[in-house]
């Protein structure tokens, strides 16, 4: 049986990180040197093995580093491998882990293809003890080989675990089995026996059932989040105002209740045009949509964190600035 070819795209992270010594794994993010993904891919020679690989380097930074111009650079690059090479399985991204769950969430929302996607990273980097690097990348290859993986939107593996780009949050700054998601739980494993083992699929719209297409774009709408906290006035949300932003997050307490003269500036945004959406800084539940939310004239997040209800408001704006439509999409995507 022919091998299946994956190919990956490197954009640095921790799972391409130096350290100084093999019990470093704090320090080497400021160092900034990291591995080439052939550097990367000469570790793990079942890789090879077992996958005919192609692979390239797009970027080479922290994942602090990377932000819209870079998500819709890498949407780009895999619809240029889903024209280009039509043998390829699936596509890998090597990604840092602090904003792994942004760019996953974006690609699932704009990517029109239905081949596996994956993305990993890793919370030790390669010269460190017990690193996890290793075991991530293949497990990330083996995923995007397995057709059961297609059609599920983009996927992230760390730690054996597969989650779905909408739910998975990093929630441990340090520990290997950092990302969750959020209450709705794995959609399968890469397991020790070497299979890829998934138990459900997501539900909700995402990949070629969206309308947003970013090719060709220089940049999105820009989006801020606020978060709320005891005694919190009005001064950010003024501020994202007078920025001139063309949206805004605001993250609250519990199920969306904020305080008074906090809600009383975002109704002004409001008021003054500029789409707001109410989030929670929970990690779990919904903020549902009553009526009183409904006549001043807010979206709700449903159960989206606040980082990805940015993600999809900036989207959203490229699409339509009509508040329905906007809050139709909190509840399809």
């Amino acid at each position: 049986m022919p091998k299946p070819t994956v190919h990956i795209i490197a954009t640095g992270g921790s799972i391409a990180g130096v350290g100084p010594d093999r019990m470093d794994y704090i320090r080497y993010p400021e160092i900034g040197d990291h591995l080439t993904i052939d550097q990367n891919l000469d570790r793990v020679p079942e890789i090879a093995e077992n996958f005919n690989v192609i692979a390239e380097d797009m970027v080479s930074v922290g994942s602090t580093a990377i932000g819209p111009a870079n998500w819709i650079a890498l949407a780009e690059r895999i619809h240029a491998i889903d024209r280009e090479e039509p043998d390829t399985a699936g596509v890998v991204i090597t990604h840092g882990t602090a904003t792994l769950e942004e760019t996953a969430y974006f690609l699932h929302l704009t990517v029109k293809t239905q081949r596996p996607v994956v993305i990993t990273g890793a919370m030790r980097p390669p010269t460190s003890i017990s690193t996890d690097a290793d075991l991530n990348l293949l497990d990330a290859c083996r995923i995007a080989a397995t057709p059961e993986s297609a059609g599920m939107g983009v996927l992230t593996v760390l730690n054996n675990q597969i989650q779905c780009a909408r739910e998975v949050y990093k929630h441990n700054t340090l520990r290997v089995e950092t990302f969750k998601p959020n209450e709705l739980g794995f959609l399968g494993y890469a397991d020790s026996d070497h299979r890829v083992v998934f138990y459900r699929r997501p539900y909700r719209k995402h990949t070629t059932e969206t309308p947003f297409r970013v090719d060709g774009m220089a940049d999105l709408p820009r989006v801020d989040i606020v978060h709320a906290y005891a005694g919190a006035d009005g001064m950010l949300i003024d501020a994202v105002r007078a920025h001139g932003s063309a949206g805004l997050v605001v993250a609250g307490f519990g199920a969306g209740t904020f305080p008074p003269t906090f809600i009383a500036a975002a109704e002004q945004a409001v008021a003054g045009g500029m789409p707001v959406v109410l989030a929670s800084r929970s990690d779990a539940g919904r903020v549902v949509m009553t009526p009183r939310k409904d006549e001043q004239g807010f979206i709700v997040s449903d159960n989206l964190m606040p980082q990805k209800a940015r993600l999809l408001l900036m989207l959203g704006l490229t699409v339509t600035n009509d508040r329905d439509a906007l809050q139709q999409m909190f509840y399809e995507y």
